[in-house]
C-alpha cells in the first residue's frame, strides 16, 4: 500500500510539473522523444553542482581567512584536502554506482535522493563558524570533505542518468544541451546569491599599526568602524543566510529532478562489459595520445582560471582596494561568461575547435596583465572583468566540446573496445579536481608565507605582490604552456570529420540500434 501510494504521488507530481511548464506528459510507450518538460526537469538537476561550486570557488578562501579567521596555513590544508578528496571520490563513487542494483525508482535516482539531505546539511555547516576556537580546522575539514563526498554521490549518477532517460541518441544530445544551459546559469546564480547577500554585510576591517621598537602590534578599528554598524557577527550571519538560500535551491532542484524524470530500465544494456579498474582505465587512456595531450593542455589552462577564481576576491579586496564592490565584479564576470557561451558555440562551429582554443583561452591574457599594471580604477576593473568573462566562457565550454572528439577517435582506433566512454570523462574530472586542490592549497600557503593579515585594512607589500602573481603571472604562464601543448594536439577539423564518417559507416554496418557504438558518437553537437 505504501509503495502504491508513493508511485501514485510521483505520477501526480510529474503531471503537475508538466502542467506548470505548459507541456503534455509523454507516455513511456509513445514512440516520440522526450518532452520539453522532462528535458527541463533533467537539466534543472545539474544546477546544484554549479551553484555550490561557484559559491565555494569564489568565496570559500576569503571566508576561511577573514570570517572564520583561520591561519592561511590551515586554510590551505582545508582547501587542498577537500579538493583532493573530491577527486578521489569520483572514480570510487562511479565504481559503486556501476554495481548498484536496479530498484523500482531506477538505478541512479536512489543515489541522488539519499545524498541530497546530507549534501545540503554539510554544505550549510561549511558556512557556520563553530563556537569552539580549537576545533575550527577539524570542523571545516570534516564538513568540506563530507559535502564533496555527498555532492559526488549526487553528480556522478546524475551525469550517467543521460543514458537511462531515453534510448534515442538525438534525445540524449538534446537533453545534454538543456543541461549545459542550466549549468551555466547555475554558476551565475551561485555567484549572485552568495555575492549579493554577503556583499551587503561586510564587517569593517582592522588597521594594524606596528611599532618600530616593539614586537607587539597595536590593533585599532578602521576609521569607518565608528560609522558602520556591521559587525563580524553580521557577516557570519550573512554567510549562513546565503548558504541557507543555496541549500533550499539545491533541494528544490533535486525534487524537480526526482519528480520530473523517470529512468527507463529497457534503456540500459543487457550485456555490459566488466568495469575497468582504476589503474586499468588509467593505462587505457595513457595509450591514447590525443586524450593525453588534450587533458594535459586543458589541465594547464584550467589551473590558470582556477588560480584566478580562487584569489580574485582577495585581489579585488586588498590589492585594488574595492572591498565593497568585489561581489559585483565577480557577478559581472559570470554574467559575461553566461552571455558569451552561445557566441563561442557559433564560433567553434564556424572556425573549428582548435582555433577557438587559441583565441578563446588567450583572450584573457592581455586583461590579466592589464589589471595588475594599471593604477587601481573601478571603471577599468569592470571593463577588464567584462572582457575576462568572455574567456572564462571559452574555458568552460571547450573541454566538454572536445572530449567527445577524443572518444570518437578512440572508437575508430579501437573498434572492438566498447563501453569506455565514462572513463574518459571521469578521469578528466579526476585530474582537474586534483589539480584544483593543489592550486588552491599552494596559493593559500603562499599568502601565509607572504605574511597575510586577517581582516586587515591593508596588507604588506609582499602580500600584494603574491596576489598579483597568483592572478596574473602564474595564470598567464599556465595558459602559454597549455596552448603550446595544444599545438601538438592531432585532432583537427579534417580528422574529426573523417572519424565521424567512419563511425557512421560502423553504425550502418551494425543492425542492432542498441549496440555499444551508438552511445556517444555525436555528443559534440550537444555542447
Amino acid at each position: 500500500m505504501i509503495h502504491f501510494t508513493l508511485r501514485l504521488l510521483v505520477r501526480v507530481k510529474h503531471h503537475q510539473l508538466c502542467r506548470v511548464f505548459g507541456y503534455k506528459r509523454v507516455s513511456n510507450d509513445a514512440p516520440k522523444g522526450l518532452s520539453v518538460c522532462r528535458k527541463l526537469c533533467y537539466a534543472v538537476g545539474g544546477a546544484p553542482y554549479q551553484i555550490t561550486g561557484s559559491a565555494l570557488g569564489f568565496f570559500l578562501q576569503i571566508y576561511l581567512l577573514d570570517v572564520a579567521q583561520l591561519d592561511p596555513f590551515y586554510a590551505s590544508i582545508i582547501l587542498f584536502a577537500g579538493r583532493a578528496w573530491d577527486a578521489v571520490t569520483d572514480p570510487t563513487v562511479g565504481f559503486l554506482v556501476s554495481r548498484s542494483p536496479w530498484t523500482r525508482y531506477g538505478r541512479m535516482m536512489p543515489w541522488i535522493v539519499f545524498s541530497t539531505p546530507f549534501a545540503v546539511l554539510s554544505y550549510f555547516l561549511i558556512w557556520v563558524v563553530p563556537p569552539v576556537e580549537q576545533g575550527k580546522v577539524v570542523w571545516y575539514l570534516l564538513f568540506y570533505c563530507v559535502f564533496q563526498s555527498m555532492q559526488t554521490c549526487f553528480h556522478v549518477p546524475y551525469s550517467a542518468l543521460t543514458m537511462f532517460i531515453t534510448s534515442e541518441q538525438k534525445e540524449r544530445d538534446s537533453s545534454t544541451a538543456y543541461r549545459m544551459t542550466v549549468e551555466v546559469l547555475g554558476t551565475l546564480i551561485g555567484t549572485a546569491v552568495q555575492g549579493q547577500i554577503v556583499g551587503g554585510a561586510n564587517a569593517p576591517c582592522l588597521n594594524h599599526t606596528s611599532s618600530l621598537n616593539a614586537s607587539s602590534s597595536i590593533i585599532q578599528l578602521d576609521v569607518d568602524a565608528n560609522v558602520s554598524r556591521i559587525s563580524l557577527d553580521d557577516t557570519k550571519r550573512a554567510y549562513m543566510l546565503a548558504s541557507g538560500v543555496i541549500s533550499i535551491i539545491y533541494v528544490v532542484c533535486a525534487a524537480v529532478l526526482f519528480l520530473g524524470v523517470r529512468e527507463q530500465k529497457d534503456v540500459s544494456r543487457e550485456k555490459v562489459e566488466r568495469p575497468t579498474s582504476f589503474f586499468g582505465g588509467l593505462m587505457l587512456l595513457w595509450r591514447h595520445r590525443p586524450y593525453v595531450k588534450l587533458v594535459i593542455g586543458f589541465l594547464f589552462t584550467s589551473l590558470a582560471f582556477m588560480l584566478l577564481e580562487g584569489n580574485f576576491a582577495l585581489f579585488i579586496t586588498y590589492t585594488l582596494g574595492f572591498r565593497n564592490d568585489f561581489q559585483n565584479i565577480l557577478l559581472l564576470i559570470m554574467l559575461s561568461a553566461t552571455l558569451s557561451i552561445p557566441i563561442w558555440q557559433l564560433f567553434l562551429t564556424r572556425f573549428g575547435k582548435k582555433t577557438s582554443v587559441y583565441i578563446g583561452i588567450s583572450w584573457a591574457v592581455p586583461f590579466m596583465i592589464l589589471v595588475v599594471c594599471i593604477k587601481s580604477n573601478l571603471i577599468v576593473t569592470y571593463i577588464v572583468s567584462l572582457a575576462s568573462g568572455i574567456s572564462v566562457a571559452a574555458a568552460f565550454l571547450l573541454p566538454w566540446s572536445m572530449l567527445p572528439d577524443v572518444v570518437d577517435d578512440f572508437k575508430v582506433s579501437n573498434p572492438d573496445s566498447h563501453g569506455h566512454e565514462a572513463i574518459f570523462y571521469s578521469f578528466y574530472v579526476f585530474f582537474t579536481k586534483f589539480a584544483s586542490g593543489i592550486s588552491l592549497g599552494i596559493s593559500t600557503l603562499c599568502l601565509h608565507f607572504a605574511g597575510y593579515v586577517t581582516r586587515g585594512c591593508t596588507q604588506p607589500d609582499s602580500v600584494h605582490f603574491t596576489l598579483k602573481m597568483l592572478v596574473s603571472a602564474a595564470p598567464v604562464t599556465f595558459i602559454i604552456l597549455g596552448l603550446l601543448i595544444f599545438k601538438t594536439y592531432p585532432i583537427n577539423e579534417q580528422r574529426r570529420q573523417q572519424n565521424c564518417e567512419q563511425l557512421r559507416a560502423l553504425l550502418h554496418d551494425n543492425n542492432d540500434p542498441d549496440s555499444e557504438n551508438t552511445e556517444s558518437s555525436d555528443l559534440r553537437n550537444a555542447v
